[in-house]
């Protein structure tokens, strides 16, 4: 049962009023401009608000930046220090959030932008990691799980992997995922506009993940 949660996301999972401050959001009530209708939404339409009033669970923090990737290769080249999702835990970890906050279930939803950014796959690494190895895609996801892993034994872990990214990427979150334990989610079909889901498309991923979940 999930009851109090945490998400480590990118675009798919923003909301302008409910990430960090100083975070790059994608979704937001009004949207972005004129331009582009489809990043109006309501925070109920999303796939995590969706999850929250199915089963009353309460987000404890929305970590998610759009653009962002889990390891430290983005669009703009290194991010090791800003965006990655691994910078950022790192820095929640260091200030004590996980201390200070009593945490069941810990989503993340990422790989999408280390498959679109062209960034570096390298190749599956599952142990030993050295800091430069984390700019390469790959070793980056298998340090990052084992490192939640380690840090959060008794939590429950559950990674969502997009569709219409590099099955290397996926190949790797399914194979780590078995290795350490952590519950995977690979979506499917999901609808889109400009490569973000619509409405209807996070509906999708709301019912493909409780599905997956069992909740």
């Amino acid at each position: 049962m999930i009851n109090n949660f945490v998400i480590f996301g990118d675009s798919y999972s923003t909301h302008k009023d409910y990430i960090p401050e100083g975070y790059r959001f994608f979704y937001c009530d009004g949207g972005r401009s004129p331009e582009e209708p489809w990043t109006d939404m309501a925070v109920g339409e999303t796939w995590w608000g969706r999850l929250m009033e199915k089963t009353d669970a309460r987000l404890v923090l929305n970590n998610s930046w759009s653009g962002s990737t889990i390891g430290y290769t983005g669009y703009d080249g290194d991010c090791s220090t800003s965006s990655s999702f691994i910078y950022r835990y790192r820095q929640l970890q260091a200030s004590g959030f996980f201390k200070e906050n009593r945490i069941d279930t810990i989503f993340v939803f990422g790989g999408t932008n280390d498959s679109w950014s062209e960034a570096p796959l390298g190749s599956v690494q599952l142990g030993d990691w050295e800091e430069s190895d984390l700019f390469r895609v790959l070793p980056a996801i298998c340090y990052f799980m084992d490192r939640l892993k380690r840090d959060h034994p008794n939590t429950r872990l559950v990674f969502i992997a997009n569709c219409d990214i590099k099955s290397e990427i996926v190949d790797c979150m399914r194979d780590a995922a078995v290795r350490w334990g952590v519950e995977l989610v690979e979506l499917s079909g999901i609808d889109k506009i400009s490569r973000h889901p619509t409405s209807l498309g996070m509906k999708q991923i709301f019912e493909q993940v409780i599905k997956a979940l069992g909740e």
